[in-house]
């Protein structure tokens, strides 16, 4: 670093005041003989003069003066021009403002000092580049290693010499990695409060200086761009150990951020695929697609054994869940498949010590807090094999629940296969082929239809009515048509097959047709 007190003793002149401010760091040097050079100046500067316009101690005084509120690095006087040696005024102000003087004799020109002043400063510049290379080298080659978010950080910290953590939008720590201090108590939630805040009033985009005495003034926030548009998708704390966030720190963090929020795309691209393959695998199980050997060699990249349970959870926006249940199940230590099938949140959990209940009931709490009302059910541990059973059992158990309210349950209960009531008599048909039989002889003539009909429209129409316990109103909403729509639908229904949907014993019987259905189709 280029200080006043360095460059005076390289160039072997004598610092006559200012001797406690000279350690302060050079950012240029500037020449002027104005009176009054401050418009010009930003801080930092060191400034050379003849002083050939500060003829009075006045003009003297007001000259140091206005350099010091500018906060100049210090001056630099020659002397053998108007004035034959440092005049006493100017060292008095100097000294009062505690500025940095020293004298630049005649012999000695200005431009060797500036030529000896910008080669440093062009030497350090390059030094802090090739250093910057260096370090983004590194963070590259972590990232195509494939290295990881804590590996990431972990360099990012050593590198700054502090502590680092990336953070969620949430302000759920994404990973984290202290130094030798550890952070400050209170400094993350302080962080996460204090970006929240940035982004209700618009600033979301804009480093800053995280508001915790902890911290002092050694801590630096950075938004994370992860390709998002209209703000960052994470923010990167870094918190030196000792002392300020200099030019090199900051260069650091500045290129961290672009490794960070690849680091992040690659994961959620990562995540998005292995999602888009549980969702594949669950699906292609479901239609029985998959022989045994099959299902468990694409059960078992996903951390599922020989045996497994499933789970499902009822809520609005399954898709949008499926990452946090995903988290959630991971934090828990269990391996499992998660995906959406059938309008339900579903995870395929490897049973090896599993307590389903008690898994679904922490899961199901978590997701609660950021998704609303959550209902979940499970089925038992059973052989991976007999996945599509398994996750009818845990559906009709969800669905044995919701269809009996007052059984006493309370928000949290995770249904189970003690709540399957007369679901029990289907899933324990070992016939597929009679169940579909018996289906096929209720629901034949509706799929089949007559002239201008259409069977799934009537199916349909069947089905919900009879979940909205033969509302009229309530089972047309949900349809989307008109409730004189839904009457016509219900009518031909029951000349099609014969049937009379007032009576109980019939709507049992499409009810059990219908849910048999889902079983074997």
């Amino acid at each position: 670093m280029l200080t006043v007190r360095g460059l005076v003793e390289e160039m072997q002149l004598e610092l006559v005041v200012g001797g406690d401010a000279a350690d302060a760091p050079i950012r240029w040097v500037h020449s002027t003989e104005l009176d009054d050079p401050t418009p010009w100046l930003s801080g930092g500067e060191l400034i050379l003069t003849t002083g050939m316009r500060l003829k009075s101690e006045q003009a003297q005084r007001e000259f140091a003066e206005r350099l010091s509120s500018r906060h100049v690095a210090g001056v630099g006087f020659g002397t053998g021009f108007d004035h034959a040696k440092l005049p006493e005024a100017l060292c008095e102000a100097a000294r009062d403002a505690g500025l940095p003087l020293f004298e630049v004799p005649y012999e000695l020109p200005f431009i060797a000092i500036t030529e000896r002043a910008f080669t440093t400063l062009v030497n350090r510049q390059y030094e802090v580049l090739q250093r910057t290379i260096a370090i983004h080298r590194r963070m590259e080659r972590l990232l195509l290693e494939e290295a990881g978010l804590d590996e990431l950080v972990r360099a990012i910290s050593a590198t700054i010499g502090g502590a680092v953590a990336v953070l969620d939008l949430r302000g759920e720590v994404l990973a984290q990695r202290e130094f030798q201090r550890p952070l400050a108590a209170g400094a993350i939630d302080a962080v996460r409060e204090q970006a929240e805040r940035r982004t209700r009033t618009g600033g979301q985009n804009d480093a800053f200086v995280p508001e915790h005495p902890g911290l002092g003034g050694g801590a630096l926030a950075l938004p994370v761009l992860a390709g998002a548009r209209g703000g960052p998708q994470a923010w990167l704390l870094a918190v030196r150990d000792s002392g300020g966030v200099g030019e090199m720190e900051r260069l650091t963090l500045e290129q961290s951020v672009t490794v960070v929020a690849l680091e992040l795309m690659r994961q959620r691209a990562m995540r998005d695929t292995e999602r888009r393959l549980a969702g594949d695998v669950l699906a292609e199980a479901l239609a029985g697609q998959l022989d045994a050997s099959e299902l468990a060699a694409r059960l078992r990249p996903f951390g599922v054994g020989s045996t497994a349970a499933v789970l499902v959870f009822a809520t609005a926006d399954p898709g949008g869940a499926e990452g946090d249940l995903d988290r959630a199940l991971a934090a828990a230590g269990h391996g499992a498949l998660v995906a959406s099938r059938q309008g339900l949140l579903c995870a395929v959990v490897d049973g090896d010590g599993l307590d389903p209940v008690e898994l679904a009931g922490r899961a199901r709490a978590t997701l609660a807090e950021a998704h609303g009302d959550v209902a979940a059910a499970v089925s038992r541990v059973a052989p991976a094999t007999d996945l599509r059973r398994s996750f009818h059992e845990a559906r009709c158990a969800l669905e044995a629940v919701a269809l009996a309210p007052s059984n006493g349950n309370g928000a949290g209960h995770v249904a189970s296969y003690h709540d399957l009531g007369s679901f029990q008599l289907l899933l324990s048909l070992q016939d597929d082929d009679a169940l579909r039989l018996y289906c096929d002889s209720v629901l034949g003539p509706l799929e089949n239809g007559g002239t201008g009909e259409y069977g799934d429209e009537l199916v349909r129409s069947l089905e919900v009515f009879i979940e909205q316990n033969g509302q009229w109103e309530r089972a047309a909403r949900e349809l989307y048509c008109h409730r004189h729509t839904l009457r016509y639908r219900i009518r031909r229904i029951e000349e099609l097959t014969g049937r009379d949907l007032s009576s109980a014993r019939d709507r049992i019987e499409f009810w059990l047709a219908l849910r048999g259905r889902e079983l074997v189709s």
